[in-house]
C-alpha cells in the first residue's frame, strides 16, 4: 500500500488533467488539419485512436481518481502513458526527423518538478531510449514532405539536439525545482517560528486579562476569609481551615501577579516601544542568563534615541544573529551601535572561527553546510541565519556578513535607513 504522506503528493490533479486537455485537442486539431487541409498522407485512422486513448487515460484521471492532489506515482504511471502515445505518433509520422518530436522531451522535464529522482531518471533514460529507437525506427514522414531526402549529418543532428536539451532542461529543472523547495520549507518555518511568538505574546495578554478579572472576586474572598478568621479564631476545628482557605487566596494572587504584564518589571519588553540600544540590552539579557559567555555592547558612537514599535520579527531576527555569535564564539561577542541622522546600524562580531571560506558567499541562504571539519561538528543548516535575514530584510534593513578584520570570528553589519526603521 502506498504511503499516505503530504510528501508523497505534490502535484494538482485538475492542473495535470487540463494540460493533458491543452495536449490532446493540439494533437487532434495537427492531425486532422494535416491530413484534411494539407492533404498530406499518414495513418490517419490509427494516428486518431492512439491519440482517442489519451482522451480516454484522462477521464479515468479526471473521474476514477479521487483526491485533489496526485501521487508521486500515479503521476509517474500518467506522464509513462503520455511519452508511450507521442512516441507511438511520432512513428507513425516520421521519428525523429518529425518537427513536433520536441515535444517528446516536455513530459520528463516537466516530471523533473513534480516527481522523486528515483521515477525522474527513470523518464529520462526511458526517453533518450525512444529517441533512439526513434531515429532509426519509424514510418516515412507524411507525403509529401517523405520526399526530401537531409543529410545523414543533419539527420542525426535531430536525436542529438534533442537529447542535449533534455538533459540540460531536467538539469536545471531539478536544480532550481530544489532550491525553491528548501527555500518553501525555510519560509514555513519562519511563518511557524512567528505564529508561535504571536501565540505567545497572546497566551500574555490574556493571562493579563484573566488576572484583572479574578482580582476583584478574589480580593472579596480575602476579605470573608479574614472576617470569619477574627470571628472563628478560638474555635480549633475551624481556625485550621479558615488559615487554609486565607493562605491559598494568597498563593493565587501571586500566581496571578506573575502572570500580569507589569510594564514596571523585565515584561515592559513586551508592550513598550524601545530604542535600537534597549532592543539590542534585552535582548543580551535573556542570552546572559544562558550563556556563559561576554557580551560587550558599545554605543559611543549612537546619537539616535528615537523609539522603535514593537516587533517580534525585529526581536527575534536579531536574536538569531546573536544567538549565531553565540553558539561559534570562544569567550567574548562584541555588538557596536552606530548611528547618524540619515542612518542606524548594528555591528554583532564574535571571537570564534569565523564564517567558513567555502559558504561564505552563500551565508543567507537555508540549508548551508560547511564541509571544513572544524566547523561541521558545530554548524546546523543554516537556517538560523536564515530566518534572522529574512525577516530583517523585511524590516527594511540591509545585512552585510563577513569576516572581521579586527576579532577575528564573524562578523555581521544590520543596516537600516532612519527613515524606514520609525515606521517599523
Amino acid at each position: 500500500m502506498e504511503n499516505i504522506n503530504s510528501k508523497n503528493f505534490s502535484l494538482n490533479k485538475l492542473t495535470y488533467v487540463n494540460l493533458r486537455w491543452i495536449a490532446c485537442v493540439g494533437q487532434l486539431i495537427t492531425i486532422n488539419v494535416v491530413y484534411f487541409y494539407f492533404e498530406f498522407k499518414f495513418n490517419f485512422f490509427l494516428s486518431n485512436i492512439i491519440v482517442c486513448f489519451g482522451i480516454l487515460s484522462n477521464f479515468i484521471l479526471l473521474y476514477l481518481n479521487k483526491s485533489v492532489l496526485i501521487s508521486d506515482r500515479t503521476a509517474f504511471i500518467f506522464l509513462l502513458i503520455d511519452i508511450t502515445q507521442l512516441s507511438l505518433l511520432l512513428y507513425l509520422t516520421g521519428g525523429t526527423i518529425n518537427p513536433f518530436s520536441i515535444f517528446l522531451i516536455i513530459p520528463s522535464v516537466f516530471a523533473s518538478s513534480v516527481l522523486n529522482r528515483k521515477h525522474n531518471v527513470f523518464l529520462i533514460l526511458l526517453t533518450c531510449s525512444i529517441i533512439i529507437f526513434l531515429t532509426f525506427f519509424h514510418e516515412e514522414l507524411p507525403s509529401p514532405l517523405n520526399q526530401y531526402i537531409f543529410n545523414k549529418y543533419y539527420y542525426y543532428s535531430f536525436p542529438i539536439s534533442l537529447i542535449i536539451a533534455l538533459i540540460f532542461f531536467n538539469y536545471f529543472a531539478l536544480l532550481f525545482g530544489k532550491e525553491a523547495k528548501l527555500r518553501k520549507d525555510a519560509l514555513d518555518k519562519i511563518q511557524e517560528v512567528m505564529a508561535k511568538e504571536h501565540e505567545l505574546v497572546s497566551l500574555g495578554g490574556q493571562a493579563a486579562a484573566a488576572a484583572h478579572s479574578l482580582g476583584t472576586p478574589l480580593s472579596t474572598i480575602k476579605i470573608i476569609s479574614d472576617d470569619l478568621f477574627d470571628q472563628f479564631k478560638n474555635d480549633k476545628n475551624l481556625k485550621n481551615d479558615i488559615e487554609l482557605l486565607i493562605s491559598q487566596v494568597s498563593r493565587c494572587n501571586t500566581i496571578l501577579k506573575r502572570l500580569t504584564l507589569n510594564p514596571k518589571i523585565e515584561d515592559d519588553f513586551i508592550d513598550k516601544d524601545l530604542s535600537i540600544y534597549e532592543y539590542i540590552f534585552q535582548i543580551v539579557k535573556s542570552f546572559e542568563e544562558i550563556s556563559k559567555k561576554q557580551f560587550f555592547i558599545s554605543d559611543e558612537q549612537n546619537t539616535n534615541t528615537f523609539k522603535i514599535k514593537r516587533s517580534i520579527e525585529l526581536i527575534y531576527g536579531i536574536r538569531n544573529f546573536l544567538g549565531n555569535a553565540n553558539k561559534f564564539a570562544k569567550k567574548k561577542i562584541f555588538i557596536t551601535i552606530k548611528s547618524d541622522s540619515e542612518h542606524t546600524e548594528i555591528i554583532i562580531e564574535d571571537d570564534g572561527p569565523g564564517f567558513p571560506k567555502d559558504i561564505i558567499n552563500k551565508i543567507g541562504e537555508p540549508y548551508v553546510k560547511s564541509i571544513e571539519k572544524k566547523i561541521t561538528t558545530q554548524t546546523g543548516l543554516g537556517l538560523g541565519i536564515f530566518i534572522g535575514k529574512t525577516l530583517l530584510e523585511k524590516n527594511y534593513a540591509e545585512i552585510n556578513c563577513r569576516n572581521s578584520e579586527t576579532r577575528g570570528g564573524a562578523e555581521v553589519n544590520i543596516k537600516w535607513r532612519n527613515e524606514n526603521l520609525k515606521t517599523i
